[in-house]
């Protein structure tokens, strides 16, 4: 007999956010007050895979989770490079909302904050982190527990830890879910400055998210692509997430706001239009080599300039973005800066 999928309308906190983070049903905005959904299936058990190695000095760990879009699908844990020195990961995680499961956002602040008690391994065995440490503006690996060569990276330590290996639960609360809660520093955590994940995770969730082969529908909870070394990034400007819907100004002042607004949606229709620019410029390109019978060389060259492109768009969108909410921030404002509390 199938399962019955239900879902529930639920409003997302209002969060602000200093970085670039698309709003969608994958990896949504921290800034928004978004629409999501509850889901009444669990999420499956968490996959076993081995981690890559560290790609670079200031690359942290980031472990792969199962997220939703109608069905659940694997988003491949990855090393991404911290956006602010101090900074840690905080993983998002599924927890028991009293009618379905909801998705709570992973963030960046200066601590790790709660992620559900879910042991997703490589020293995010259910509380804090263990795979390393900042120090002097260095961040220091734990070798015991990441990849990490230590000829090209020198800033390790061995330090061994309860790695807690019994489960495999990708949940909090409900039947069968961890049945953790947050402590009191993980409580503090939640108040401290946060970033929203990165443009590079916002586009790795979009690529696994159009990948068949990560849902579990294909995959029966053992995805071909676990993990990756790196965040996979979209070749081209029509593999980005949609375009950033950030949340509507509530200055207490109506003209303002309106003001706020405008400047909003236009920037997001400008955007949209040198998306569709770009997207229409490499289509051409790719129907010219076609009909050229162009050598594989020449393709690849053409497929690397288009990545160029692709990332050059994304990252002045960023800016764009950031500006624009830096100076729509109401004085004297500050806090959080995203992350922690959307659901997926």
């Amino acid at each position: 007999m199938r399962k019955l999928i239900h879902f529930r309308v639920v409003r997302l906190a209002l969060l602000a956010i200093s970085m670039f983070f698309l709003s969608s049903p994958f990896l949504p905005s921290a800034a928004s007050a978004q629409i999501g959904v509850s889901v009444s299936i669990a999420p499956p058990e968490l996959p076993i895979y081995d981690q890559p190695i560290c790609p670079g000095d200031g690359y942290i760990w980031t472990p792969g989770y199962w997220a939703w879009d109608g069905e659940y699908y694997w988003v491949p844990g990855t090393w991404v490079m911290a956006p602010e020195v101090g900074y840690l990961w905080t993983p998002g995680y599924w927890g028991w909302g009293g009618n379905g499961f909801l998705f709570y956002d992973g963030y960046w602040g200066p601590t790790v904050g709660f992620y559900g008690g879910i042991n997703y391994g490589f020293g995010y065995f259910g509380h804090g982190y263990e795979g390393g440490r900042w120090q002097g503006g260095h961040f220091f690996y734990n070798t015991s527990i990441n990849h990490v060569d230590e000829r090209s990276i020198h800033n390790v330590y061995n330090s061994r830890v309860n790695e807690n290996a019994g489960s495999h639960v990708g949940y909090n609360g409900g039947n069968g879910g961890i049945n953790e809660r947050a402590n009191f520093q993980e409580e503090a955590a939640a108040h401290e400055n946060h970033i929203a994940p990165a443009a590079s995770q916002r586009q790795h969730a979009y690529l696994a998210h159009n990948d068949p082969q990560q849902r579990v529908s294909t995959n029966h909870g053992t995805p071909p692509v676990a993990a990756t070394p790196r965040p996979n990034l979209a070749s081209h400007a029509k593999d980005l997430p949609p375009v950033e819907h950030l949340t509507a100004p509530n200055t207490g002042n109506a003209k303002l706001d309106q003001k706020y607004q405008n400047q909003q949606n236009s920037v997001i229709a400008k955007q949209n239009q040198e998306r569709q620019s770009l997207q229409q410029k490499q289509d051409n390109q790719h129907q010219q080599l076609a009909k050229q019978n162009a050598p594989p060389q020449r393709m690849q060259q053409v497929e690397q300039q288009h990545q160029q492109q692709t990332q050059q768009l994304a990252q002045r969108h960023t800016q764009q973005t950031q500006r624009m909410q830096q100076k729509q921030q109401p004085s004297g404002g500050g806090g959080s800066r995203g992350g922690g509390g959307g659901h997926r």
